[in-house]
């Protein structure tokens, strides 16, 4: 029997979902090159060639996009920290494999977004909850340093400051970070982890 022509409920959910993403993917583009405020809902349509009423069939207003777009960065960070983390590897190696998934999305449209815009503009409900997001990944990182430094791969030292100085620097480089650049993330992400673990590496002669 031949395949039926017409589309199934969950094939024309499933287009629906597609196209949401480009446009929220397009939106994060915006926003990152020109700024939210400065970015209006018929910029996003432009880019994607299509009607501003054909925006509002996949999103409500425009802060909807921005929460989507910051949601969708810090669970990207949440999911690929998870990845590479619990495999039984020393709690340095775990951080620096963190550390590099962290700069390979903060590099990429929906990651640079929760840096280059955040939150702010949003109201405090949709901060709270994003703002919850963020909190597992900050307790990411210091849950590695606090183990590093019980297995003795991780110097002795405050783990939330170590986690704050290691996720603020990596999080710059979603600021000056340009894809025409000389640098591409890998390196990027390898000269960063080099000057920032430098601290945090036993030395012979610490005994």
């Amino acid at each position: 029997m031949s395949d039926s022509p017409w589309k199934t409920a969950a094939d024309r959910r499933s287009e629906r979902e597609e196209k949401r993403i480009a446009v929220l993917r397009t939106a994060a583009q915006a926003f990152n090159e020109l700024g939210y405020h400065a970015t209006s809902l018929d910029d996003i349509a432009r880019r994607l060639n299509v009607t501003k009423p054909t925006i509002y069939y996949y999103v409500k207003n425009k802060e909807e996009i921005l929460f989507e777009c910051v949601r969708i960065g810090l669970e990207m960070l949440d999911s690929a920290s998870n990845d590479v983390t619990g495999h039984g590897g020393s709690a340095y190696d775990e951080l620096v494999a963190v550390m590099i998934t962290y700069v390979d999305i903060v590099t990429i449209d929906f990651g640079m977004c929760v840096i280059r815009v955040g939150e702010e503009p949003l109201t405090e409900d949709s901060r709270r909850t994003l703002r919850g997001l963020k909190r597992r990944i900050d307790l990411k990182f210091r849950s590695l340093i606090e183990r590093g430094i019980a297995e003795g791969s991780i110097v002795p030292c405050d783990p939330k400051i170590a986690a704050f100085t290691l996720s603020g620097a990596l999080s710059w480089v979603a600021r000056w970070y340009s894809p025409d650049g000389d640098l591409d993330p890998a390196e990027i992400a390898r000269q960063s982890i080099a000057l920032l673990l430098n601290g945090l590496r036993p030395r012979p002669d610490m005994g």
